[in-house]
């Protein structure tokens, strides 16, 4: 056990970002392969949870998104906030956080369509780091330029102007609220002001409409930076904050799925609350365990990963790391029969991702936007 934390950097946040990223660098496809090969009904439940509903409903895989965006606002006060305290002037923050949005924007269209030349239809514009990274600028500017009365007005207005949009709209042909993948005025609206192509051709999870929301679970995110970074009250009531606060946003979400579902395809209101206070819940435990009782050793390995998450994203669309763990690790592979060596296969190319990470780690090498 170490001593709490003094500083200004949370080590809990980056365990629990890496903690986040650990799901899809690789464990989810362990749960999936343990699933096949075992047959038994608690991997297959684990795996079903390690999957996305269709369209309306909730499964922890939904959380995985959201988390690193709400922990990207958690990080807010901390980064953006300390150089506005140390008297950085309001226009450079606002450049920085504009181009820091863009530059995701960017190297979400070069992780979908790859550093090739295509035609304009050919190109998916809307991305997971072109969503982190609009959703990210807008907040950071609220942030910026309004106090925290002003960001909860905001994040309120946020998610009842969204279900009001959606609630009194629809695509042309829809009766009015349709909230069909073919229906909604969300996805519509992005048919309409997308160039190239949507994911679902008719619908993209990333679209542009839906981002609306997203600024939303971001802002809920440096309402907890804020909480945790400048509160008055000792660090385990910080904690017991946190998680009321996580309690009550899942009532709530449960409360407004009953007439908005929750919905990650069109990251609906009720979505925000319920992966809020998933969020919540989660920062809730890592900061009280890892930065006030002291405990940080266990988090080191997701912390390595928390550091250089989006490198590691980004790695997936330039690295075959399926092959380079299957070139390293074959002989291991052919110890086991089918279909073990599925998830020994799984499990090297996550402890070879986690390997390059540790490198990076060691050489101090570290992916900043």
């Amino acid at each position: 056990m170490t001593p709490p934390s003094t500083g200004q950097r949370l080590y809990s946040l980056d365990a629990l970002r890496g903690f986040d990223m650990f799901w899809i660098m690789g464990a989810e496809a362990v749960v999936h392969s343990l699933a096949t090969a075992t047959g038994s009904s608690v991997w297959e439940a684990a795996a079903h949870q390690l999957s996305h509903p269709d369209w309306h409903g909730f499964r922890l895989y939904d959380l995985i998104f959201p988390l690193f965006l709400f922990l990207a606002g958690v990080a807010t006060p901390y980064s953006v906030g300390r150089d506005l305290e140390n008297g950085k002037p309001k226009q450079q923050l606002l450049l920085r956080v504009i181009r820091r949005g863009l530059v995701l924007v960017l190297l979400g269209i070069i992780y979908n369509n790859g550093l090739v030349l295509k035609p304009l239809a050919e190109i998916r514009f809307p991305s997971v780091l072109g969503r982190i990274g609009l959703a990210y600028m807008f907040a950071n500017i609220i942030y910026l330029y309004t106090k925290q009365l002003g960001q909860i007005i905001w994040f309120c207005a946020l998610l009842i102007g969204y279900w009001l949009l959606l609630r009194f709209n629809a695509a042309p042909g829809f009766p009015m609220g349709d909230l069909s993948m073919e229906g909604n005025f969300a996805s519509y609206l992005d048919r309409l002001i997308i160039p190239g192509h949507l994911y679902l051709d008719i619908h993209d999870p990333e679209g542009l409409t839906s981002c609306i929301p997203a600024i939303g679970t971001a802002l809920l995110g440096i309402y907890a930076g804020n909480l945790l970074k400048h509160g008055t009250m000792t660090p385990p009531k910080k904690a017991l904050i946190l998680a009321i606060m996580g309690v009550v946003a899942l009532v709530l979400a449960q409360l407004w799925n009953l007439v908005f579902p929750i919905n990650k395809n069109l990251w609906t209101s009720s979505f925000v609350l319920q992966t809020g206070g998933c969020s919540l819940l989660l920062l809730s435990a890592f900061y009280y365990v890892i930065d006030v009782l002291g405990y940080r050793r266990w988090a080191f390995f997701f912390a390595v990963i928390g550091m250089n998450s989006i490198l590691i994203y980004l790695s997936d669309g330039f690295i075959d790391w399926y092959f380079t763990a299957e070139a390293l690790f074959k002989w291991l592979m052919q110890l086991f029969s089918e279909p073990y060596a599925a998830v020994v296969l799984a499990l090297m190319v996550l402890l070879v991702k986690w390997g390059f990470l540790y490198f990076m780690y060691l050489k101090k090498v570290f992916l900043r936007v």
